[in-house]
């Protein structure tokens, strides 16, 4: 099993590039880059390619709205290149308030969209001429759109490889199905591995029945978050704001994937309650109002022999890659964590 883990979204990637470094020689095989309204992810990973050898870098996730499909393929080839072919794709459409508030897009057919932009991207990365027709996106540009002079053009450089393997992150039954149709990873959030297949065993099964062999097993990208040792209890507090931001205020009450996800789970009367508290202003209640049984059940947090357990939980649930959050106080603390994972993993 993989060990991944991301950087911070409010953090410099210059200030935590040793640090990168440093998880690389302890055993992490890959990091992701944020991006939601923060720095870019391109610059950050082009910089990280500089700063390390080994550890494979993602997007995680570059969002489907804000580039054009060939520029996300050009992106993503660059980063490729720079990187010895050590990237990943990661994409996501993610969510109304961010594309629609920061970016000034219309947030429409996340769907659609994504399969389009996944198709595109391959066909710059084979140095094809990009001839598309679909129905969000029609290239060259028609000539009753624009001057009509666009014309097919392929990629000038020579990618590393001609498939940049894609993550999609992905929630809805519809989205995880197309996940596991044409992507070669899939990043669920608040992975809870005892409730995995209830909740998204449907999808999954409908997207491996279209998928093509030769994008082979579906990559499973599960991101707990990590404390190792026999005083670690306490630090299941420190996971309940995070979850109940996205629970309770990632999203508006009426659009919020994540309040749906906890509904899924089984924690319905929570989610309810963690969303009317957040909304309401009232962070830190709704924040305690987060069960400590979601919380554990999401986590790797416990004695060593505990995580060895939950380890073999999310295994055997389909996971192929633990991508952490180290829950530790500083970068030697995330280091040493990632280090004990890489023991109790191997």
């Amino acid at each position: 099993m993989q060990i991944g883990l991301g950087i911070n979204y409010a953090g410099g990637f210059k200030e935590v590039a040793a640090e990168v470094a440093d998880l690389e020689r302890a055993g992490a095989d890959i990091v992701f880059v944020p991006e939601a309204y923060s720095f870019d992810a391109v610059s950050a990973l082009g910089y990280l390619a500089a700063k390390t050898n080994t550890i494979k870098l993602a997007s995680g996730i570059m969002q489907l709205y804000t580039r054009t499909p060939t520029l996300t393929a050009m992106s993503a080839a660059g980063i490729d290149y720079v990187s010895d072919g050590r990237f990943i794709l990661g994409l996501g459409a993610s969510g109304p308030q961010v594309i629609e508030g920061f970016h000034g897009v219309a947030y429409d057919a996340p769907i659609g969209r994504t399969r389009e932009v996944v198709e595109i991207c391959r066909m710059v990365w084979r140095r094809e001429p990009v001839i598309y027709d679909g129905r969000y996106y029609q290239l060259p540009l028609p000539a009753d759109r624009g001057t009509g002079l666009g014309k097919p053009l392929k990629l000038i450089n020579h990618p590393v490889r001609e498939r940049i393997p894609v993550l999609l992150a992905a929630l809805g039954p519809k989205n995880v199905a197309l996940a596991a149709e044409i992507a070669e990873g899939w990043q669920p959030i608040f992975y809870y591995p005892e409730k995995a297949k209830e909740v998204w065993g449907e999808s999954l099964d409908a997207g491996r029945a279209k998928r093509d062999p030769a994008l082979g097993p579906l990559e499973v990208y599960a991101g707990p978050s990590l404390a190792i040792g026999d005083d670690v209890e306490p630090l299941l507090e420190w996971v309940k704001p995070h979850l109940a931001l996205y629970i309770g205020g990632m999203g508006a009450r009426s659009k919020n994937f994540y309040f749906q996800l906890a509904c899924r789970y089984g924690f319905e009367e929570a989610a309810h309650r963690i969303q009317d508290l957040y909304l309401d202003g009232k962070k830190e209640e709704a924040a305690q109002a987060v069960p400590d049984e979601l919380v554990r059940s999401v986590s790797l947090i416990g004695p060593a022999s505990y995580v060895r357990e939950r380890v073999a939980a999310f295994a055997e649930s389909g996971a192929t890659t633990l991508n952490v959050v180290p829950l530790a106080a500083d970068a030697a603390g995330r280091v040493r964590l990632i280090e004990q994972l890489r023991e109790l993993v191997d």
